[in-house]
This record gives structure tokens, C-alpha cells and sequence, in this order.
């Protein structure tokens, strides 16, 4: 079995939230809960303030047991690696490039249960890994849409699953962890998760239910169905296909650019729109620094270049 880190080869996520950076050298004193080796995203993100939290050095999150192809290994504890699960054709054709502390992966050996299709996901907003049934938590903060492959069967309302970096089954409760279902979600389930995680914080480059970005909610509210998106919004908006004005549904997704430019902003039709064309947006707003459900501002109708059906 592997025991360390090797360039190209592939590794998991063994904590609840990793936090994908720019480079080593971007990260600021802020960060550091976030860069500790049991990363507590929670507190990092409430530790930051408004400013600081849509800063540009963050790109992407990964959750615990998320696969990864080690690119590099840099200095002081660094890792470059390929985020496969997030697809970014702008970025990488593999998937979403970036660097994250080497202590936050654990190597994949061949025959890593984590290395398959992980047959259920984490449906709780967030949940821990104990040692044992009841026990106390060896992975708190593990959230909506993880992965997880189960160890045997549930005992007393809670189950054993695998768990990267750890020799034997973590437990967590039974509710909290539902299987992927086997055919494509309707579009209105998939809103009616992302609603759950209106008023979460809005984070430049998040994925978890700590604090999300725009792209990001949508990227997770399909991964907790089994549906892989890209990891940004043009890049959504690349995958999905194209509908007519005025065709929308609930669920389907809004897409908002500026004249020329490329698309900056994404966020779930929360309603059909009415007999005047008044439109609803289920999304993470940057100006408003949250998740929110609102009628369409103006200033967002005069960049609406579209609206997609996944």
C-alpha cells in the first residue's frame, strides 16, 4: 500500500473541507485555520471579514474523499494537484488546478474503496465522523454532498463508513447519509437543496455549506444528486444546454454576463416567470454576500444573457 505522496499519482481529500489556493505564497494570517492539517473551514470563514472572504487567493474547495491527481510536490508541505471531480476546460481538461497542504491528502492505493463510485452521499447540511457509534468526532464538519462508501451495515441508527487517512470505519448517523440515486434528478429537487443553503455566507471560491459561491452552489446542489457540473460558470454554462426566454422552469439556470465579456454569474430559476416577465433568483450573491432567494434585480436583468437546462 502507498504510504506518502507521489507525483502523478492519484490521492484523496482526508479532511471534512480542503480549500484549492492560487499558490502557497497568496495565502494571508487569516487563512490559517483553513491550513491547518485538520482544516477547520468553520472558523476560518468566521474569522474572516467581508473583505476578506472574496478575496482572490482561494479557487476552489474539495470535500473528504475527493480524488485528486498530485501534480507537484512543492516546498514546505505543499501539494499541486488536479481537483478531478471538477471539471474546468478553461483551466485544465483533467480538472480544476491549484495547491493545497500535503497533510490535508492521504495516498490512494488500487484498492481503495475511495477510489470507486461512492454509492452514497452525505445529505445533512453538516454531519461528523466519530470513532465510534456516538462517539466523539474524529472529522467534524463534514458537509451536504460529500461522498461516503459505506463499511457494512447501519447498527443502532448509525452507519460505518470508509475514511481516507484512517485504518478503520468511522460512523456517522444513518440519517444523515442517503444513496445517489440512479437516474438524473428533477431539475426542482435539485432547487429545493440548493435552498437549504440560503442565508450560507457567500465565500469567493467556496463549496461547502460554511460559505459557497454563485458557481459553487450550483456545482454542489447537482453533485449531491450524483451529477458532476463544472466548477465554473462559463464552463456551466458550456455543459448545459440553451434554452428560450420565457421556457424556464424551476431549477433551470440563469446566466449573467457584462457586454464582451464572458460570463460571470450563475443562479438557479426559483420560478416560472409571470404574464410581465418578472423572473425569481435562487443564488449566491457577491453584492449581497449571501445565499438568497429574491425577484430579479435590475441591474441583474441587464446582464441575463441566457437561461440553461441541465
Amino acid at each position: 500500500m502507498d504510504v506518502e505522496l507521489q507525483p502523478g499519482r492519484e490521492a484523496v481529500v482526508r479532511v471534512a473541507v480542503a480549500t484549492l489556493w492560487t499558490s502557497p505564497e497568496k495565502v494571508r494570517p487569516v487563512d490559517r485555520p483553513a491550513l491547518d492539517p485538520q482544516a477547520d473551514v468553520a472558523a476560518w470563514i468566521s474569522g474572516m471579514d467581508a473583505e476578506q472572504q472574496v478575496g482572490d487567493c482561494v479557487l476552489s474547495q474539495l470535500l473528504f474523499g475527493e480524488r485528486v491527481l498530485v501534480t507537484a510536490l512543492g516546498p514546505d508541505g505543499w501539494a499541486h494537484v488536479v481537483a478531478v471531480e471538477q471539471p474546468s476546460a478553461t483551466h485544465d481538461p483533467r480538472g480544476y488546478p491549484g495547491w493545497l497542504p500535503a497533510a490535508q491528502l492521504a495516498p490512494l492505493a488500487s484498492d481503495d474503496p475511495q477510489g470507486s463510485d461512492a454509492p452514497w452521499v452525505v445529505d445533512a447540511t453538516a454531519t461528523a465522523l466519530r470513532a465510534a457509534p456516538d462517539g466523539e468526532p474524529v472529522v467534524a464538519g463534514v458537509v451536504l454532498g460529500t461522498r461516503l462508501v459505506p463499511a457494512g451495515p447501519p447498527a443502532d441508527g448509525w452507519r460505518p463508513v470508509h475514511a481516507p487517512g484512517h485504518d478503520r470505519p468511522l460512523w456517522l448517523p444513518d440519517g444523515d447519509l442517503v444513496p445517489l440515486p440512479t437516474e438524473p434528478p428533477p431539475a426542482r429537487d435539485v432547487l429545493a437543496v440548493a435552498a437549504r443553503l440560503r442565508d450560507v455566507v457567500y465565500v469567493w471560491g467556496g463549496l461547502s455549506t460554511y460559505g459557497i459561491d454563485c458557481s459553487g452552489l450550483v456545482h454542489l446542489a447537482w453533485r449531491r444528486f450524483g451529477v458532476a457540473l463544472p466548477r465554473d460558470a462559463a464552463d456551466q454554462a458550456e455543459a448545459t444546454t440553451p434554452l428560450p426566454l420565457g421556457t424556464e422552469r424551476p431549477g433551470d439556470l440563469y446566466f449573467f454576463a457584462k457586454p464582451g465579456r464572458r460570463i460571470h454569474h450563475i443562479g438557479f430559476v426559483s420560478a416560472e416567470p409571470d404574464a410581465a416577465a418578472n423572473r425569481r433568483l435562487l443564488h449566491a450573491c457577491y453584492q449581497q454576500r449571501g445565499v438568497v432567494e429574491e425577484a430579479m434585480p435590475a441591474s441583474r436583468t441587464a446582464t441575463l444573457v441566457g437561461v440553461h437546462r441541465v
